[in-house]
């Protein structure tokens, strides 16, 4: 959504040059003018001053806080489903302009098994969500629905019977194997379809200095760093930590269940 990003700069800057610009020069002239009598402000100043003060906030938090984002696709299920709307920490990774995301204070890089929002290389006005796999200098490989780095593979496990039952606009992932994948200090969910003719998305891949391997955890329906490559450092957006609502359009209506789920 850069595009709201813009366009809510742009209206910020022109509601505060407009209320910074009256009240420098045209307010003193409007009571000098007017002499006892109090002249009224213009509608566009009026406009001005009781909105910039909102926009500004709102800027702020948004830009170097917490921004929201909804998820619209199943490449993260089980962790996130289509319909969670999340919070991503803007300052997880270090404090980046608006719109041109470049940083301006160093305060952290992604660590393995982060949920992460980014815009990917090759579709730089939309934002992404994936989990991060490799760092800088690793070397990944996905082979046999397994995830090896520098040679090490991720362990698995089955998790309750090991099928996965999905609801809403996930229904069609119903019946794929649930398993737990256990990263070096870190264990999430993933999801895999074990009767497909082929396993796609396999290969190594060294993961160069600054840049990110990312996956989504649904593995058989992501488009990830394993189809376009390593994700560079300036794309990254924040951490995603929090599902604050869950609303997919389906006749389920509001999950409140998945309201304040921490993202792991």
């Amino acid at each position: 959504m850069k595009w709201f990003e813009i366009a809510l700069v742009v209206l910020t800057l022109a509601t505060g040059i407009i209320w910074l610009l009256d009240r420098l020069f045209f307010a003193k002239r409007r009571a000098e003018r007017a002499g006892l009598l109090e002249e009224k402000e213009p509608v566009v100043v009026d406009y001005a001053k009781a909105f910039f003060p909102v926009l500004a906030v709102v800027l702020i938090l948004r830009s170097f806080v917490a921004e929201p984002f909804r998820i619209p696709s199943s490449s993260m299920m089980p962790t996130l489903l289509i319909g969670d709307f999340i919070l991503v920490n803007k300052f997880a990774y270090g404090l980046r302009l608006p719109i041109s995301n470049r940083k301006f204070i160093d305060l952290g890089e992604p660590e393995r098994g982060d949920v992460v929002v980014f815009r990917p290389p090759h579709q730089p006005d939309q934002d992404w969500i994936k989990r991060v796999v490799g760092l800088p200098g690793d070397v990944v490989e996905y082979r046999d629905n397994t995830v090896y780095v520098n040679g090490e593979a991720f362990g698995y496990r089955p998790v309750g019977d090991g099928r996965y039952v999905g609801e809403g606009r996930g229904r069609e992932m119903t019946g794929a194997e649930l398993l737990a994948e256990r990263m070096p200090g870190r264990e999430h969910q993933v999801l895999e379809i074990t009767h497909l003719p082929f396993d796609p998305g396999q290969g190594e891949w060294t993961v160069p200095e600054g840049e990110y391997f990312v996956m989504g955890d649904n593995r058989d329906r992501s488009d990830d760093s394993r189809f376009w490559g390593s994700l560079p450092e300036s794309q990254l957006r924040g951490r995603a930590f929090l599902v604050w609502m869950h609303w997919d359009g389906s006749a389920g209506g509001v999950d409140f269940g998945r309201i304040g789920n921490g993202i792991q």
